[in-house]
């Protein structure tokens, strides 16, 4: 039932999806209604809550875009169903406007498989991740993405290896203008954090546990899998879906640095990650077990979601 109605791309499924992540966000925020529910209070969260349909609408036209997967949409069921499995995603206000940001880099980065107006390509990858880190740090470590696309795509003009550096110092050089305009102070303007913190005891729950064990269990088992499917694509595909995994390693790096170990950090893998587990679902030739997979997924969310 679930394949059958997720396997094609009907408009239904995003009515589905967002409801899947109504539930995510009431629950995150269910004692903030509690205690201080305000008019303003109430167009904050709702901003944020279109904050998070836009982040899976933008997601969903980057991989039908790009083929990433085939013509279904598992991959935004997966992204609703991570979620709803780390509700905490929703609340990160500046995690939230960096990862949309992120989506956009990636985008940008992704389309450099034609080979035309590459220039502007990757001068607007740039800007886009360095905007990413201006309202969280470790964003930045996407930038990498630029530089791995010019390997697969074996670019080996100098001046396209420099370009990224100057769509970087064109945003910190906006950055610090208005920061000096609106503060009087150069560096006003940075207020992330860029510090590190190994201490996982916020992840010391029922909650955080098994949805971490979900996300690396599954997250491991299909990269297996999405290797050997990425190696098995079309010869102009290939990088895109290679990016994808680099794109993963690096969200994972991103998690594991986090200054503050709140859930908001997992965010940065919900994307690649649902990617990676959408082919190796295409790929599953049993539709019982393809159908028992999704249920394991659904119902796991469902009672993380009353834990």
């Amino acid at each position: 039932m679930i394949t059958s109605i997720f396997s094609k791309s009907k408009p239904i499924n995003f009515v589905i999806v967002f409801f899947i992540m109504m539930l995510a966000f009431t629950k995150a925020n269910i004692m903030l209604f509690k205690e201080s529910m305000s008019i303003t209070t109430f167009f904050e969260q709702t901003g944020l809550f279109l904050l998070c349909c836009f982040i899976i609408l933008t997601f969903n036209f980057i991989v039908s875009k790009n083929s990433l997967t085939n013509n279904n949409h598992y991959q935004i069921l997966l992204f609703g169903l991570f979620f709803l499995m780390i509700p905490q995603t929703t609340i990160g206000e500046n995690i939230l406007f960096s990862n949309i940001f992120v989506l956009f880099g990636l985008r940008r980065t992704l389309s450099l498989r034609n080979p035309t107006r590459n220039k502007s390509k990757l001068f607007d990858a740039a800007i886009w991740f360095a905007i990413a880190a201006l309202f969280y740090f470790w964003a930045i470590l996407f930038f990498v993405l630029i530089f791995s696309a010019l390997l697969l795509y074996t670019d080996n003009r100098i001046k396209n290896w420099i370009i990224p550096f100057a769509g970087l110092a064109t945003v910190f050089i906006i950055a610090t203008s208005v920061s000096i305009v609106l503060y009087d102070d150069f560096f006003k303007v940075f207020h992330f954090t860029t510090g590190v913190s190994y201490n996982y005891t916020n992840y010391d729950t029922a909650q955080f546990l098994i949805a971490i064990t979900i996300l690396l269990s599954f997250g491991i088992w299909a990269s297996f899998f999405y290797v050997k499917i990425s190696n098995n694509k079309k010869k102009a595909l290939r990088p895109s879906f290679k990016l994808i995994f680099i794109a993963l390693l690096i969200a994972f790096v991103t998690t594991i640095l986090a200054p503050q170990k709140d859930g908001s950090e997992f965010l940065f893998l919900f994307a690649p990650l649902s990617i990676v587990i959408t082919n190796y679902i295409e790929n599953i030739e049993e539709k019982w077990f393809k159908e028992g997979f999704l249920i394991l997924l659904i119902v796991a969310s469902l009672v993380l979601l009353v834990l």
